[in-house]
């Protein structure tokens, strides 16, 4: 990652910056009104992290290696604390007793910091004083781990809604559109910096596409904001249904007419 180079011209930043501002402050306006998650302190670290690789990108501007080391951190974070919103949410269904006794401040707090201090442990991993490829391959079976527990959290996470008769069943879609966000958004991101890494490619060309990538993070993660917002999708999923209804409606009022139609040219 650290031979990545930052070739963007002017205007493309711009647009970088313009779009992640408009992110941030959608998410910012989100995050604090009041949502069934009580305190959101996993997404709030979320948006802080997603800050750190906004203010990250614009250093870069001034002093690169500055810049890259900001957003390095700012991007493990943001990758840690999506493992603690799919861990978390997988817990509330899965063992909402465990969860319930050990949900405090004092938790939240101990697991925001080690996430924190492991996303500066990560970057200080690259400049060990070893083989680079060495290095980069350690660093991407780490970054392989997290789809393992997104992938264990909603199997868990279906299953466990499954049997879970009290659970309504629009809460049942929400829970489920977290964890599928939650993996598709590690997916669009990660794994090509990951497969180039193990099989030895460098590329220019890839490394600025994993940059993209990743410069889009702060985008992706809105997913997460809205989704954590009971009403936005309910209003979601309701137009969906309300599009659905509407279309078989009108599949029928054809069928209506060509059958009409018929009759009449019987008669």
């Amino acid at each position: 990652m650290e031979d990545l180079e930052y070739n963007n011209s002017s205007k493309n930043q711009r647009v970088h910056l313009i779009s992640n501002m408009t992110s941030i402050d959608k998410s910012l306006a989100d995050i604090f009104k009041v949502t069934s998650w009580g305190c959101p302190i996993f997404v709030i670290n979320l948006l802080f992290s997603d800050l750190i690789q906004f203010g990250g990108r614009i250093t870069m501007n001034k002093d690169y290696y500055t810049g890259y080391v900001i957003f390095c951190i700012g991007l493990y974070a943001s990758l840690g604390f999506m493992v603690c919103i799919s861990l978390e949410r997988y817990l509330v269904v899965a063992k909402p007793l465990w969860y319930r006794f050990r949900r405090n401040i004092k938790t939240y707090v101990f697991v925001c910091v080690v996430v924190w201090v492991l996303s500066v442990l990560f970057y200080l991993i690259t400049l060990l004083p070893v083989d680079r490829m060495k290095v980069y391959t350690i660093l991407s079976c780490v970054l392989f781990l997290p789809i393992l527990v997104f992938i264990f959290c909603l199997v868990g996470t279906i299953k466990a809604l499954s049997g879970a008769l009290s659970v309504p069943a629009d809460e049942k879609r929400r829970i489920k559109a977290i964890q599928v966000a939650v993996l598709l958004i590690y997916i669009l991101l990660f794994p090509n910096f990951i497969f180039f890494t193990l099989l030895g490619i460098t590329c220019s060309i890839l490394h600025c596409i994993f940059y993209v990538c990743v410069s889009l993070s702060p985008l992706a993660d809105t997913a997460l904001y809205l989704l954590s917002r009971k009403s936005f999708l309910d209003k979601f999923l309701a137009s969906l249904r309300s599009c659905k209804t509407s279309d078989s409606q009108e599949m029928n009022t054809r069928d209506i007419e060509s059958t009409t139609v018929a009759n009449t040219k019987t008669v």
